[in-house]
């Protein structure tokens, strides 16, 4: 999609339905048009920007991601991936070549900003906003860009782009993939001309950098995609060539292809494999993702069904014409644009609810395909009939949910987990909950003006949330006090502090790489050889002052903090100790 771009692809009609709306409306929306990319990304940056430069850093994976990232440009090291002192060997190489080179480029030599971490998924979420127009411009521009609004919106995307992790940038690995089989689909579908190599060879590209971002996420997308679509077509022939079944595929190049994504993708899996002797595949794919597959991976199970009840919150504003626009799709099911995004949507949601582990970010791949149908519905809507008339009532159900708790958290959340109730946000998140009715009010008349209602309703409650409330929290930001109170309390020579019982990721990131993570024993052990600062929690206490006494070594309390460990989702209450280090000849044997 160019700026320029205004009319859809060869073989759609280029006249939609007008819309029941102003005319001023519908020139303000004329000019947006005529300038896509300048538009969404200016969009994104003022829905995103704002929670980036203002959230600390969080717990665990963003801080992991960071910290990792932080020790890899700090040491030069670009092949191993380190925690620490511990190696990080679960996801590969190409979120913390990101990160590390845009703290390099943004930080101005500083390393310890988590802002500069975040701008990869910044960057990526502005791209996933593009490549989902891009996908939409198969059914013309308006719908194109109102697909990339809906998506922006979204606070799932709103959630990932703010943060430093990999699933912004996945996503935009994966829509990119997914936009060139689209082309070729279609162009085989309706006997056109197949999208050019230079474009293939592009995606292919993108596919390697998927797999060096969250190794084979990329590749199970286009994969399912690709079978649904086959077994689809082979039961239920859509109009058109009688011929294409599976050899449209063959437009893609493969061997070329393949060829590609080796020479972008094999050189580092054999540095690493090289450097951790194996380790990298046997914990990467031999634990974490065979874990993922066996069961609910670190407390994250659930049952099927999840993504479904979480959308009404997850895909918010889009939610209110998600349901709509899947059924018109399935009315409007023969033609190829429409059934390759019902395909890439249901067999990935599919996939997500039936896995064991489940959290909120592994079902964003099919929201670009969901935006497209919904941008469809409301831009070039079809009569409804039978079941489907149903559908936009509880599309309304669903956005009233998520509305209600996006109006209410900025200002209760900082009541529950900071001083007090922020009622200075009190009226921006009023304004947010009137647009959003003014959104649902306006559905059934004008369904563009309410698609913009919706989107100004989260211009005003998503920021809020992340840049108005978010800092407020201060029961949360555990990390952030304690090393505040670390460097209150620290004196010349210290050592690095041991951490036992509160040793989230955030405070490795806050207090550096060399901090000790151990329990209360190896807390004490630490002390009492190298004295300096030990932060111990209530639970680690008993074995901290145990052993501490077994070691003939004293420790004074000079200071303590409490507040909520959300990683862990219980209150928690840390004591700094200052531990004068015992003579080298008094230890007695454990």
């Amino acid at each position: 999609m160019t700026d320029t771009e205004t009319g859809p692809e060869p073989g759609v009609p280029a006249a939609l339905p007008e819309w029941p709306v102003p005319s001023w409306l519908a020139r303000l929306w004329r000019g947006l048009r005529r300038h896509p990319r300048a538009v969404l990304a200016a969009f994104c940056l003022m829905l995103w920007l704002p929670g980036v430069v203002s959230l600390p850093p969080l717990d665990r994976d963003e801080s992991r991601f960071a910290q990792s990232a932080r020790q890899m440009l700090d040491s030069g090291n670009w092949i191993d991936i380190r925690f620490g002192r511990e190696p990080r060997y679960k996801k590969p190489v190409g979120i913390y070549w990101l990160q590390a080179a845009a703290t390099a480029i943004a930080g101005g030599g500083a390393h310890g900003h988590i802002w500069t971490y975040r701008l990869p998924s910044l960057l990526a979420g502005i791209l996933a906003a593009w490549l989902t127009a891009w996908c939409g411009m198969a059914f013309g521009a308006d719908v194109a860009l109102l697909a990339g609004f809906l998506m922006a919106s979204s606070v799932l995307l709103t959630a990932e782009a703010t943060i430093a992790t990999t699933d912004a940038v996945l996503l935009a690995a994966t829509l990119a993939v997914q936009g060139v089989l689209m082309r070729a689909y279609r162009a085989a579908r309706a006997d056109e001309a197949p999208p050019p190599t230079r474009l293939v060879l592009a995606g292919w590209a993108a596919l390697a950098a998927g797999i060096l971002v969250k190794g084979p996420v990329t590749p199970a997308v286009a994969g399912v995609t690709v079978i649904a679509l086959l077994v689809w077509d082979r039961l239920s022939p859509p109009p058109g060539p009688e011929e294409p079944g599976w050899r449209w595929l063959m437009t893609l190049r493969p061997v070329w292809g393949l060829l590609l994504t080796l020479l972008l993708v094999l050189p580092w899996l054999v540095a690493i494999a090289v450097t951790s002797h194996g380790a990298f595949f046997q914990q990467s794919l031999g634990h974490d993702f065979a874990a993922k597959m066996a069961g609910g991976q670190e407390s994250h199970g659930a049952p099927p069904g999840y993504f479904l009840l979480l959308s009404a919150l997850s895909f918010w504003p889009a939610i209110l014409f998600v349901a709509p626009g899947i059924g018109q799709g399935l009315a409007r099911r023969a033609e190829p644009g429409v059934r390759f995004l019902l395909a890439w949507a249901g067999a990935w949601w599919l996939v997500v609810e039936a896995v064991p582990t489940k959290l909120p970010h592994y079902v964003l791949p099919a929201y670009p395909a969901l935006a497209v149908l919904a941008a469809l519905w409301v831009a070039a809507p079809r009569p409804a009939q039978g079941w489907r008339r149903l559908l936009p009532p509880i599309a309304a159900v669903q956005f009233l949910i998520g509305l209600a708790a996006l109006a209410l958290a900025p200002v209760l959340l900082p009541e529950f987990y900071g001083a007090a109730a922020a009622w200075g946000l009190a009226l921006p998140a009023l304004t947010g909950a009137a647009c959003g009715i003014g959104a649902l009010w306006l559905m059934p008349r004008a369904r563009m003006a309410a698609a913009l209602m919706a989107l100004l309703a989260s211009l005003l409650l998503l920021p809020a949330l992340t840049a108005g409330a978010g800092p407020r929290l201060t029961q949360l930001w555990m990390s952030q006090r304690l090393a505040a109170l670390v460097a209150r309390d620290s004196r010349p020579g210290d050592p690095p502090p041991a951490l036992a019982g509160y040793e989230e990721p955030s405070l490795v990131f806050a207090l550096g790489a060399d901090v000790g993570l151990t329990n209360g024993a190896g807390a004490a052990e630490a002390g009492a050889g190298h004295g300096g600062l030990v932060l111990v929690s209530d639970a680690e206490r008993p074995r901290f002052l145990m052993r501490l006494a077994q070691l003939q070594a004293r420790a004074k309390p000079v200071d303590d903090l409490t507040g909520f460990d959300y990683s862990r989702g219980h209150r928690v209450h840390v004591t700094l100790y200052r531990v004068t280090a015992a003579a080298p000849g008094s230890w007695p044997l454990p």
